[in-house]
């Protein structure tokens, strides 16, 4: 079977300009479409604008302009924001460009012709932003929950699709497919939905009271309906009806949408495929909503407003794509601010990977004279080549699922465990020892063709980047397949004697490279704790989150000397902790012994368990370590103030 891969962004609509919701769908988007191309898949990245509709009319008038002018306008701005976030899609199309057009007269046509429309009268609460006909039910006290408006009493003749007679199939249909809507949750939503009538859909609007629009072929009087128009899209940019990009594409499609418009497109789209006798969509994947740092709605008002594009202007584009993707999880809300921006950027970029990168340049060039040497891999050398080598299969399972920000954790911890062998392996002594000049050789090597992988499995998120990465070590291009596989870095490759900082720290105040450049460029034993340490603010030691948790259960991790697995209760929630004690502490002792734990670590994967969180501990007499923990009986979840 061919590998094809299909993805859409929603069509953006053009009453107001491009904004944080849009950019983050949209570079979701552009990371798929890279990643499957990476992994040779023959790939279409797909955006555009929905530029008909009463909104669009009416904020065209308040502007005080032609309809099509102002479209052409907010339609540019749109394209410019995507070279700023490196988009790189294969198509934008405008809804009002005449390739489109004709496929909705087309697909209309059909729709009339096998009797699935009909002319009725109807009165009902219509919501001008959603540009439809709500339900009471979907009314929160008496507003529409999107737009806090409350909905106009309308009542005018319209044509309708027969979208009730569709809906026990399209409720099996999805019964049946389990993963065409993802996450599951709003499946659910939507099986719910379907549970009961769904009524008929308008599909038409007088052209007296909205004059911009696309005809219907049979009734010159009245225009499409903006979203019976904007959802074909999808298949009017790949040629539908006569182009060879449709039979290539369509049944591949995966759309990519916010929760907002999950009812068109999870019951008005695939009805009215059916009744066209259209092929349906591969999965429908369900976005979130991004929120201010503060946890709420932006406002201008609340001074919360996160504007991408100018994140991109002061950051760099890749910083921006990194976070949102690494610090969101797809299809939950996420709140997203300057600050944890800052935050990520410098812990996995400029500490992680920045700092590993120069380390490894500097060794190269002081000591082996920027060469790469060949390399004798010795058992010790095992885990590294193990994990580089797994790492394509893993993220490759993750991304499949929607599971992006996992997928980069991923890489992240091979990074970091780049690091632990770096130091591990003493690198600063074997430089100073010359009979250990082949065995630096060696790990240098594999530090140099892990960052290869990791580049690799990097791009689709920091394309620029990721490419600078290779470029310092003297790398090429490579594939998606060629990253599953150790040894490809070429020995004797020269490494550029000069290369800028890739990931120099950020000040908050001062920008991207107004802090330090990576530590330990040189060939030097790693600074001891005190050395490293430094004074931190009240606001950043209050985002720790320290809490009460009970030993329900410790075992040993095998292959280790210093590792137990803990099984931890924080009240209603468990928790399984990786801890260093084992030295320290039998398993038998720490049952039913209460710890403080650090609650809002990311996960982490050690030894091939995930840790979720961390006990404290603190250096005792000899290297013995005594955990921390309260004084008196406390509730275990408690907080720690």
């Amino acid at each position: 079977m061919d590998k094809v891969f299909y993805v859409t962004t929603p069509i953006y609509y053009v009453n107001d300009v491009p904004h944080i919701g849009h950019a983050y769908t949209t570079v979701i988007g552009d990371f798929l479409a890279r990643f499957h191309r990476l992994d040779g898949y023959d790939t279409h990245l797909l955006t555009g604008t929905d530029e008909h509709g009463e909104k669009v009319w009416q904020a065209a008038a308040a502007a005080g302009e032609e309809t099509q002018t102002f479209v052409d306008q907010i339609s540019r701005r749109f394209r410019a924001a995507w070279e700023v976030l490196d988009i790189g899609y294969d198509d934008f199309l405008r809804t009002t460009e005449e390739r489109h057009k004709k496929v909705v007269a087309e697909v209309l046509r059909r729709l009339h012709a096998n009797g699935d429309i009909y002319h009725d009268e109807y009165e009902g609460i219509y919501c001008v932003g959603c540009e439809r006909f709500l339900t009471d039910k979907e009314l929160v006290e008496g507003k529409c929950p999107d737009h806090q408006l409350e909905p106009e009493r309308r009542k005018e003749g319209n044509y309708f699709f027969r979208m009730e007679k569709y809906r026990t199939w399209l409720r099996d249909y999805i019964l049946a497919h389990p993963g065409f809507i993802l996450p599951s949750g709003y499946r659910n939503e939507v099986l719910s939905l379907l549970g009961e009538p769904i009524g008929d859909l308008s599909i038409s609007r007088p052209k007296g009271r909205v004059p911009w629009g696309i005809e219907l072929p049979w009734d010159g009087d009245h225009v499409a309906y903006v979203w019976i128009d904007a959802l074909l899209n999808y298949i009017s940019a790949i040629e539908f009806g006569s182009g060879e990009k449709y039979g290539r594409y369509w049944t591949v499609a995966q759309h990519l949408i916010g929760k907002d418009i999950l009812k068109p497109h999870a019951v008005f789209w695939p009805t009215m495929l059916k009744a066209a006798g259209i092929p349906l969509y591969k999965r429908l994947n369900v976005g979130g909503f991004l929120v201010g740092a503060d946890g709420r709605k932006m406002s201008k008002s609340l001074g919360n407003v996160v504007d991408p594009f100018e994140l991109a202007r002061k950051y760099g584009a890749d910083a921006v794509r990194y976070y949102l993707l690494k610090d969101t999880v797809y299809g939950q809300d996420g709140a997203v601010g300057e600050a944890s921006l800052v935050e990520r950027y410098n812990a996995d970029l400029a500490n992680d990977l920045g700092n590993l990168l120069a380390r490894v340049r500097a060794l190269l060039i002081r000591h082996l004279g920027g060469v790469l040497s060949a390399p004798r891999i010795l058992g010790g050398d095992q885990e590294i080549v193990d994990a580089g080598t797994a790492l394509a299969g893993t993220a490759r399972a993750l991304v499949q699922d929607m599971k992006i920000y996992a997928s980069l954790e991923e890489v992240m911890q091979f990074v970091r465990l780049l690091n632990r062998y770096f130091n591990d392996e003493e690198t600063w002594r074997l430089a100073r020892d010359p009979v250990q000049k082949e065995r630096l050789g060696t790990v240098l090597y594999n530090v140099v063709e892990g960052l290869r992988i990791v580049s690799v499995l990097l791009e689709p998120a920091m394309p620029r980047k990721a490419a600078e990465i290779r470029s310092s070590l003297g790398l090429g291009n490579y594939t998606m397949e060629e990253s599953g596989r150790w040894g490809l870095s070429p020995p004797g490759t020269r490494i550029p004697q000069e290369a800028p900082i890739l990931f120099p720290k950020i000040d908050l105040n001062g920008g991207a490279g107004a802090g330090d450049a990576p530590e330990e460029t040189e060939d030097q034993e790693p600074k001891e704790p005190e050395e490293m340490s430094q004074q931190i603010s009240l606001e950043e030691f209050s985002r720790t989150e320290l809490r009460i948790a009970e030993v329900m259960e410790a075992e040993k991790v095998p292959g280790t000397d210093k590792l137990l697995k803990l099984t931890l209760s924080l009240g209603q929630e468990r928790r399984t902790v990786v801890s260093g004690i084992a030295q320290s502490y039998e398993p038998g002792e720490l049952v039913g012994r209460k710890v403080v734990l650090v609650a809002n670590l990311k996960p982490a994967r050690l030894r091939g368990i995930v840790s979720e969180g961390m006990v404290l501990a603190a250096l005792g007499e000899g290297d013995r370590l005594a955990l921390v923990g309260p004084d008196q009986d406390i509730q275990a979840g408690a907080v720690v103030r």
